[in-house]
């Protein structure tokens, strides 16, 4: 499909200097080692002269205080973990705390292994743009140290013809401040029975609880549950699952003084403590007219993958939750901008090789899918699934997909679907719409092109994609090209 494609110059290479700070408990860093030695380690550092506690506090001051943009927050808050292990806490110098806190404190490379798997959006703030041109912010998949995949942001613009140009990501890399979020009765419910979880004591819990609720109201909902263990013999298990639920709804916001592009959205909850894989960005339009921003993305824990759901009108503040139902036990979902005859709708691949479409009534639990396309072709003879969420033209839905075919080679396709009823589909490409070029096959994972979202801009696809796991690049697509094959 070289007649429709053009690939671009622009490229993104993994930057081993991106680097965010986390909290270092040693004994705790390997998965053989399981005791912490906070306490020996505390008792070294006590035992120090305090000139020479000055001289390594300014040491570190010195060192990394340049790699982040508040080295002594971010060492007041290590330190906060450990106080209660220090002896005479109240009495100790400002450096001796900041050292205690280095010595508690790691940095983590976010994309040191692998950047890869983009979505583009257009970014919230179009002023000053040039006539033609459109803001944009691009989402991408940083892998670092251990495996662990975390939620990237770039901004850049696309010109009139969909070039693409990329900002600096900015002097820092910043991961943000979580906390516990509210929670809905309904989706909560639907997330329990998901987990399949004892009936009886589970509706005890939901009865509990009002429609919206707080962590608090849950926390009593939940010690009023375990009240009756010894009566509901698998209560137990419903309130395990309920906290280990309740841990992956939370809020993540960011100091507005971080440029967009800093912005690192990192494992924070239990079932994600392996990665946040393969974000799916959508601009999405409500019932109501509000426009905000969505995307799926697949949460690992290192043995199981929970579908989860991102929310945010201005890439500061993000709401995070699990999402539930039969389309969303599986990798791939990817969100309609708008909803369809009143509902949501959301592209799937719930039987891990299959294209379908499955409803909601509320966004969050999903239904059985209806089948759009299937593996049988020599390029997706393997699985097919989508390559983020569909574009909506004047011809229909167009769909970006993912094939899998001989060699565990990756290509790219499309597909149409109608506009009223999008599990019809109008038009299917027979061949690959891009593949591996050859100078795009080796890397983490050899002979992949993958994408999670793309954008209509003008009479181009802007379609960003993975290359072998190991890089990004931009490709343009001929947009009335591209339909007029759809619809022949």
């Amino acid at each position: 499909m070289s007649e429709l494609v053009r690939r671009t110059s622009t490229e993104l290479r993994p930057d081993p200097t991106r680097v965010v700070a986390r909290l270092f408990v040693p004994g705790n860093e390997v998965s053989t080692e399981t005791v912490s030695r906070t306490g020996g380690v505390v008792g070294r550092v006590l035992a120090l002269d305090e000139a020479v506690v000055s001289r390594l506090a300014d040491d570190v001051r010195a060192r990394w205080g340049h790699r982040h943009r508040d080295l002594e927050g971010i060492l007041r808050t290590s330190y906060a973990q450990v106080a209660h292990r220090v002896p005479g806490e109240a009495t100790l110098t400002e450096d001796r705390r900041t050292l205690l806190g280095a010595y508690f404190t790691q940095e983590q490379a976010i994309e040191s292994a692998a950047l890869f798997n983009p979505s583009l959006v257009p970014h919230p703030d179009q002023s000053g743009v040039a006539d033609g041109s459109l803001r944009v912010v691009m989402s991408l998949r940083g892998v670092g140290e251990g495996h662990v995949s975390c939620i990237e942001l770039r901004t850049g613009t696309v010109d009139a013809d969909g070039e693409l140009t990329l900002d600096a990501p900015g002097p820092h890399a910043e991961v943000g401040t979580a906390s516990r979020g509210t929670y809905s009765r309904p989706q909560f419910a639907a997330g329990l029975a998901d987990a399949g979880t004892d009936d009886e004591a589970t509706s005890h819990l939901v009865s509990l609880l009002p429609e919206t609720f707080t962590p608090e109201e849950l926390d009593r909902a939940l010690a009023a549950l375990e009240q009756s263990v010894d009566r509901r013999r698998t209560a137990r298990a419903a309130v395990d699952q309920a906290r280990r639920l309740a841990q992956a709804s939370y809020v993540v916001e960011f100091d507005e003084r971080t440029a967009m592009a800093e912005r690192v959205l990192r494992p924070f909850s239990p079932v994600e403590s392996q990665g946040m894989e393969d974000a799916r960005f959508v601009r999405s339009v409500d019932l109501d007219g509000s426009v905000g921003y969505r995307a799926t993305y697949t949460a690992f824990d290192g043995r199981a993958i929970a579908p989860m759901l991102l929310q945010t009108e201005d890439f500061r503040r993000f709401r995070v939750s699990p999402l539930a139902g039969p389309a969303a036990r599986d990798k791939g979902l990817a969100l309609f901008p708008r909803t369809v005859g009143g509902r949501h709708l959301a592209l799937t691949r719930s039987d891990r090789e299959t294209t379908g479409v499955a409803s909601s009534p509320d966004g969050t639990t999903w239904s059985d899918p209806s089948p759009l396309a299937g593996p049988g072709r020599p390029q997706d003879l393997v699985q097919t699934g989508n390559c983020g969420s569909p574009v909506e033209t004047e011809a229909g839905w167009l769909v970006v997909t993912h094939g899998v075919g001989p060699m565990r080679e990756y290509t790219l396709g499309a597909l149409l679907l109608d506009l009223e009823d999008p599990t019809r589909v109008v038009g299917r490409l027979e061949e690959p719409l891009l593949r591996p070029a050859e100078d795009e096959r080796d890397g983490y994972v050899p002979n992949v092109v993958y994408s999670c979202g793309s954008l209509a801009h003008g009479d181009r696809l802007v379609l960003p994609y993975g290359c072998s796991d190991s890089a990004v690049r931009v490709a343009v697509v001929d947009l009335p090209r591209l339909l007029e094959q759809l619809s022949a």
